[in-house]
């Protein structure tokens, strides 16, 4: 087997690729067009910064991107720097509210990032921009969720502070080649689905893989409650708009679900020390069959299996499932250029780099799926546009609270230890309890 070359780039973390400081973020690690960086207000000089890993999907893409601004702008010199997503989160403050601020970059959504330097007046609003140059068009709702914030800095407001390219969201993967030898049917239903389950544990193969020290378990245990959940109970609990039950019929379901499938063997309960690669590893290895995880797993996948079939749908036990807007682009309110801004932010939607975007193994919002060639990223595009389209992106479990990733990470591995479901609950209560009563 050879030695993986899978990362995770969701929601939950993004490894640094150099060491982060204040200093390494203000000189330019890269620059394209050459001479000073000094960016004047003259439309003369674009500044960009990115944080994606240079030859990944991402980054691919913006090149590209920045390759036709140069086409369409050819009296613009470009200076492009590529940041680690460290350097950008701890000093993004700081630097913006400065003459060094960039005229647009990428930067991480949710309510203490984007949302808190929009509450802070750091970051232009896009709002008009955004119905102008008809991006609202391109962007449904559920996938510009975070794009948006109030006045508060929380997300899902009136106000666009940021520019989503893609998507990410979770789906099962199938190992083709051992349904088929097992003559076994891939799931269109969760009756279907569990029936799966129990086939394979009765061929004497644990079909599930999971990963208990890593995000994989609480995703699941998210992604259970969601099956019996509505939209209403997804605002409440990631925007806060009502009461939440943890002991409600939506989060006991999912921890009675668990541990019944614990209990079955469908999870192997050793798995409970495992990260999110020896996850990924038991699937290309062919020690599970099935995977539930996100798109950010499946360029690796595209690379590392080279034995086996395999394929992607939409979990077929919920019409919800994790996931949301990426990523996206901001323009700071120091910015020196924002028209160039807007018109290279207005390139990344076009045709030509949102194709690029799904030909490349990551999930374009603004691209249709019949429009990519490559056919393991057209059905990849295809189950993301299923839970777009019906307002299926229901974000992570961990977003509401600072510090609730832990929280939900301890929760998962005490029920994979053998924690009865209702401490479980009680586990991931206490601290989201506690916030909202401080916002009251």
């Amino acid at each position: 087997m050879k030695t993986m070359r899978l990362r995770a780039t969701g929601h939950t973390t993004r490894h640094a690729l150099l060491a982060g400081t204040v200093l390494a973020l203000m000189a330019p690690l890269a620059a394209c067009g050459g001479g000073s960086d000094t960016a004047e207000g003259d439309g003369k000089t674009l500044r960009l910064w990115h944080y994606e890993q240079e030859d990944g999907a991402l980054s691919n893409a913006w090149d590209a991107a920045i390759a036709e601004f140069k086409k369409t702008h050819p009296d613009v010199k470009v200076v492009f720097e590529r940041k680690t997503f460290d350097q950008i989160q701890q000093n993004a403050g700081m630097i913006l509210n400065s003459d060094k601020a960039p005229d647009v970059m990428e930067y991480n959504k949710g309510n203490a990032t984007t949302g808190l330097l929009a509450k802070q007046g750091l970051l232009t609003d896009l709002t008009a921009t955004v119905r102008e140059r008809g991006w609202d068009k391109k962007i449904s709702e559920s996938a510009s969720v975070t794009a948006r914030y109030d006045a508060k800095g929380e997300m899902g407001g009136d106000t666009w502070y940021g520019i989503p390219n893609y998507g990410e969201f979770v789906l099962a993967y199938y190992n083709d080649d051992l349904f088929e030898k097992h003559d076994i049917t891939k799931p269109t239903d969760f009756k279907s689905f569990e029936a799966a389950l129990a086939e394979f544990k009765a061929a004497g193969i644990t079909p599930l893989a999971n990963a208990g020290n890593d995000h994989p378990a609480g995703h699941w245990l998210y992604l259970l409650a969601l099956s019996k959940a509505d939209d209403t109970w997804v605002e409440n609990y990631q925007l806060y708009k009502g009461e939440v039950d943890f002991h409600g019929p939506e989060w006991t379901y999912a921890v009675n679900k668990y541990k019944e499938w614990l209990d079955k063997g469908y999870f192997d309960k050793k798995d409970v020390g495992l990260k999110g690669n020896d996850m990924t590893e038991q699937f290309v290895s062919q020690k599970r069959p099935i995977l539930v995880g996100g798109n950010w797993w499946f360029g690796g996948f595209t690379t590392d299996i080279e034995n086996f079939q395999w394929s992607t749908a939409p979990y077929p036990g919920s019409e919800k499932t994790l996931g949301s807007g990426g990523n996206h682009w901001v323009i700071p309110t120091k910015a020196k250029n924002k028209e160039l801004a807007e018109d290279f932010i207005d390139i990344t939607m076009s045709d030509k780099i949102q194709k690029l975007i799904g030909e490349e193994g990551n999930v374009p919002l603004a691209a249709k799926p019949d429009s990519i060639t490559n056919p393991k990223s057209r059905e990849l595009i295809t189950a993301f546009n299923t839970y777009q389209s019906s307002n299926g992106l229901a974000f992570y479990p961990d977003w509401p609270v600072t510090g609730y990733y832990d929280t939900w990470m301890a929760a998962t591995q005490n029920l994979m230890n053998g924690g009865k479901p209702d401490a479980a609950l009680d586990e991931l209560a206490a601290p989201y309890e506690k916030y909202a009563a401080s916002r009251r």
